[in-house]
């Protein structure tokens, strides 16, 4: 029987999922002599929030990487660097005879997508994750400081972590002077754009032509210093161990430093795809080498003496946040949570969650946790069967708008905070949108925004439906939830927080939290607008008696 009558729910739950008004009604889901009427109702519960400053977080193999500087108007400034390592496409390079360095070009694309193509096949992109519009200036160095590997001071096979701050450990501090080598570029007013990237050449007439359209992406050509430095650095030393294995060449060059400053409050910060193949730095050099065609297999007269010698990133890469923050967010909570949610990606701020925070008196006049009512109310022990059926159930976090900020985050992300996972209701939840990175959208609901006000943020939906049917039917622990800003949603594997070695906290942390510069002031549970707490809604369906 208890079976039959969660069968009959959820049978019915499935032809009324559509139905948004929620409004009471009678339904004959079986034969008109064995009718049961069906009623649905609501109920909420309280949550206690709680900000917290995150430790620094490891950003070494993140899956993309932030570079530039972001303004945020209540958190302060945020830059991000990165140092990474570099290998050669082939080792035991033959650069030839007479070789003469043309150009040295530094490529890494950002995320982008066509949304136009015209008749002379020249593409309209739009850019995505790039933060800001303003000019910032740009310092690329050889890199002088060693990326190890491995952890000297934990097991053998124990990989090196590295972190936000800059730090291997506790102890441990990556030498920003060696990261400062000899200057290889330097701009004062860089701007990210969407444009095409056109690149052009000579042919035997001596007339010029566009030989390529690539993505946009951050493109630069770098300097040549003292008019032989590339020349020394890898020509000199062909044939040499230096660029015969990986082991030797990560010793040997140790990788570029991409630093990054603000010009003024303002700014721009880019999140940069070092995944693709076009994220490299090619050498672009004429020597007495033959070029073989590689369609016909014989030599190309016209192109014998144009080779190029690239480099891929790989092995450790790293980004590094200075951040300021203008919020005393630990001087904010109280026992009894706090009036704001503070969240900030990257080096930031999430905020913990603890659900059915509060007590009630039952029927029988005893002071019971709203979690035990909860349970009592959707499920029944004596007979180990479900009263009720959740046919929804969400949390509604609405915007702070005494607080200024133009550009709120799309998303936010709510995670088991003790397990460090995705609630089930986001692996459940196989909806998209128009970007991939934007997937998620019925659990994770996007930002709402107030149309005839300047398209100021009002509130984020959250359906928990899943995660709370979980508690009811399995019995899962109520545990408590973490709540963070996300830039790709789809990006939640999680990284080393550095902590204390007896600290109790949170002990990793998304990608997707870490690679968003953005952050956001929401209502918390002690908020003076009462209406605008953050509050568990329930609606649920019962067999009425």
């Amino acid at each position: 029987m208890k079976l039959n009558l969660y069968i009959i729910l959820l049978f019915f739950f499935i032809f009324q999922s559509c139905d948004k008004e929620l409004t009471s009604f009678d339904s004959d889901v079986i034969n008109s002599e064995n009718a049961i009427d069906f009623l649905t109702g609501e109920l909420d519960y309280s949550i206690l929030s709680k900000s917290e400053i995150i430790n620094p977080v490891q950003s070494n193999n993140l899956p993309s990487f932030l570079i530039g500087k972001y303004n945020h108007p209540q958190f302060g400034n945020s830059c991000a660097n990165f140092v990474g390592q570099m290998v050669p496409a082939d080792y035991n390079h033959d650069f030839g005879n007479n070789v003469e360095l043309d150009s040295v070009i530094l490529s890494i694309p950002y995320y982008s997508r066509a949304i136009d193509t015209d008749e002379n096949l020249d593409v309209t992109y739009e850019i995505d994750s790039v933060y800001g519009n303003n000019p910032i200036k740009i310092s690329i160095y050889k890199n002088n400081f060693f990326l190890r590997t491995f952890d000297p001071f934990q097991s053998f096979d124990s990989s090196q972590n590295y972190f936000t701050n800059g730090s291997l450990s506790n102890n441990e501090q990556i030498d920003i002077s060696q990261l400062e080598g000899q200057l290889l570029f330097e701009i004062d007013d860089f701007v990210p754009n969407a444009n095409q990237i056109n690149l052009t050449a000579v042919d035997t007439s001596g007339e010029t032509y566009i030989s390529q359209k690539l993505a946009p992406a951050l493109r630069f050509k770098l300097n040549n210093p003292n008019n032989n430095f590339w020349e020394t650095l890898f020509f000199n030393n062909e044939g040499l161990p230096n660029l015969s294995n990986e082991p030797d060449f990560k010793e040997f060059f140790r990788g570029l430093y991409i630093k990054t400053e603000g010009l003024n409050s303002s700014g721009s910060m880019m999140l940069l795809n070092l995944a693709s193949s076009n994220a490299k730095l090619t050498i672009h050099y004429t020597s007495d080498n033959e070029v073989v065609n590689n369609d016909t297999g014989s030599t190309d007269d016209n192109l014998t003496n144009q080779h190029e010698y690239v480099l891929n990133f790989s092995g450790n890469l790293v980004n590094m946040f200075e951040n300021e923050n203008l919020v005393d967010v630990n001087g904010t909570n109280t026992v009894d949570g706090n009036e704001n949610i503070y969240l900030r990606g990257g080096e930031g701020i999430i905020t913990t969650l603890d659900l059915f925070s509060g007590s009630l008196i039952n029927d029988n006049g005893e002071e019971i946790s709203e979690f035990d009512h909860f349970k009592d109310f959707f499920y029944d022990n004596i007979s180990d069967s479900p009263k009720r059926l959740i046919n929804e159930a969400y949390i509604e976090f609405y915007v702070n708008q005494n607080f200024m900020n133009s550009d709120e985050p799309e998303r936010i992300f709510i995670y088991n905070y003790e397990q460090n996972t995705a609630l089930i209701d986001y692996f459940l939840d196989q909806s998209v949108s128009s970007t991939t990175i934007n997937a998620k959208i019925n659990h994770l609901v996007p930002l709402i925004k107030d149309s005839l006000n300047d398209n100021r943020g009002i509130k984020y939906k959250i359906r928990i439906t899943e995660h709370l049917n979980n508690l009811v039917l399995r019995d899962s622990s109520n545990s408590k939830l973490g709540l963070g800003v996300m830039s790709n949603i789809s990006s939640v594997q999680n990284f080393t927080i550095l902590g204390d070695e007896d600290s109790n906290s949170n002990n990793s942390l998304a990608a997707g939290i870490i690679l968003s510069p953005k952050g956001t002031i929401l209502h918390g549970n002690l908020s003076p607008e009462i209406e605008k707490r953050p509050r568990i809604k329930i609606y649920y369906t019962e067999p009425e008696d």
